[in-house]
């Protein structure tokens, strides 16, 4: 595409809410608000985002044409949980996302993420951070967030490597826990 914003940002996009996401979405809609609104369409950036929730990297040739591909025809409805994502497109291909359902967050790509919901409590991100410290994992950051005292709330932890499925699957296994996305980071 001609801008590195609008389409390959789109992509990155894309990629990162797939990666949030954990599965191919079986329904997407997509609102574009600003310069996406305004120029998206001659830029191609619908096609990157849809590219990009299909799990397409920013250099696929498939993107060009991906609404008449085989994967896009394969997104129809079954009734699978509903996620809302919000994001942007930072210039140079860089983006970042800002929301995730009613939770502010601030994801990049750039690091390998654990995304939590749970009920707001003393003690949980202690609890967390507790059991990443045991298995000698670094954090980079940590942002929470939450509905109102004692509802649902949000942690966001970027880490430096990697973390093995079992430490994902004690984190589900915490009281109160609601939801976990262990989000890779995205490649170059």
């Amino acid at each position: 595409g001609p801008s590195s914003s609008h389409t390959a940002g789109a992509v990155r996009l894309g990629l990162l809410a797939r990666n949030i996401y954990k599965n191919t979405p079986t329904k997407v809609l997509f609102r574009l608000y600003n310069s996406y609104a305004h120029t998206g369409k001659g830029h191609g950036t619908e096609k990157g985002l849809l590219a990009g929730v299909l799990g397409l990297p920013v250099d696929d040739r498939r993107i060009r044409n991906i609404f008449e591909s085989e994967l896009a025809k394969s997104i129809i409805f079954s009734g699978e949980h509903k996620m809302s994502i919000s994001g942007e497109s930072v210039g140079a291909g860089e983006i970042a996302i800002r929301k995730i359902n009613d939770f502010n967050v601030k994801l990049t790509g750039r690091y390998n993420t654990v995304l939590l919901v749970y009920k707001d409590m003393p003690g949980m991100i202690s609890q967390v951070t507790s059991l990443l410290q045991y298995h000698n994992i670094n954090i980079a950051s940590l942002n929470c967030d939450r509905s109102a005292k004692g509802k649902e709330a949000s942690m966001i932890i970027s880490i430096d490597g990697h973390i093995d499925t079992t430490v994902v699957e004690t984190i589900e296994e915490i009281p109160d826990v609601y939801f976990v996305s262990y989000i890779e980071k995205l490649e170059n």
